[in-house]
């Protein structure tokens, strides 16, 4: 079964920061969508994170090859290799360039065919998926914080306020193994998917981005919606949210509706395919 995608992103700078160091881009045709949050100093995330959406579409679509069931586990395993591939070529690129040493960024991604999609990711960027009102987390972030909540070292509710709070122990460029994750997710008629960067969701609780999800305006307005409420809060980092709304296709129209994709030039030589 072939399910329709209307999709609609925004990316706002917030209410601190001078520069919006994220990216998202959206690919219909490929059913790619991917949300990017840069990290390193200078003009450092700016370029990683504009470098992650123009190369990974390229880097997947190439890893997939003839792979036509997003539910394999080959499939799962390719995307991943995609985004390592990414991280090694930014990170053996800037390695000695001046303002880019080190830099690095988070990715989530949906790679959506048929009635299921991929979400893969590294870093703290999440995907979120509602469903009757029922709103599921997707993703684990790639953090420190996250690794004390597991070991039980600390409590969930002392997560928001710790002194390591978004120190990420993965990302794309980060020196080491490269460990994404991924995972295959059933989709249905009604399903809305959310990829976002930590500078919503650390604005808003879940009760919150479920509520303004819940209120089932057109993607467009629903991603102005998140951002305006995240900016309210304190907007203490860049906002980007994707909202991808799943529904079943009247006959004749295309399987993705029209929306709005981010495309940006980035100078660092990453081969996009």
């Amino acid at each position: 079964m072939t399910l329709r995608v209307e999709h609609a992103g925004l990316s706002d700078p917030g209410r601190v920061r001078d520069r919006n160091e994220d990216s998202w881009m959206a690919d219909p045709r490929r059913g790619l969508y991917i949300v990017s949050d840069g990290i390193g100093g200078e003009l450092a995330g700016d370029v990683a994170s504009r470098a992650v959406v123009e190369a990974l579409p390229g880097l997947v679509t190439r890893s997939l090859g003839e792979a036509p069931d997003p539910g394999a586990v080959e499939t799962l395993q390719h995307v991943k290799e995609a985004i390592c591939e990414l991280s090694g070529q930014i990170r053996d690129q800037t390695r000695h360039e001046p303002g880019l040493e080190g830099m690095g960024a988070t990715v989530v991604l949906a790679l959506v065919r048929g009635a299921c999609a991929v979400i893969a990711y590294l870093g703290d960027s999440r995907a979120y998926r509602l469903r009757e009102g029922r709103l599921e987390q997707l993703t684990q972030d790639h953090t420190i914080v996250r690794l004390l909540v597991d070991r039980g070292e600390i409590a969930p509710d002392e997560a928001a306020a710790h002194p390591s709070r978004g120190q990420l122990t993965r990302a794309v460029g980060m020196e080491g193994e490269c460990l994404p994750e991924s995972a295959r997710i059933d989709l249905q008629s009604g399903d809305r998917l959310l990829l976002c960067t930590d500078g919503l969701v650390d604005m808003l609780s879940d009760e919150e981005v479920g509520s303004i999800l819940g209120d089932r305006a057109p993607p467009a307005s629903t991603c102005r919606r998140l951002v305006d409420a995240a900016n309210a809060a304190g907007g203490k980092d860049n906002i980007t949210a994707v909202v991808l709304d799943i529904s079943n296709p009247p006959q004749g129209h295309a399987v993705d509706a029209p929306g709005e994709a981010l495309r940006k030039t980035t100078k660092i030589g990453v081969d996009p395919a």
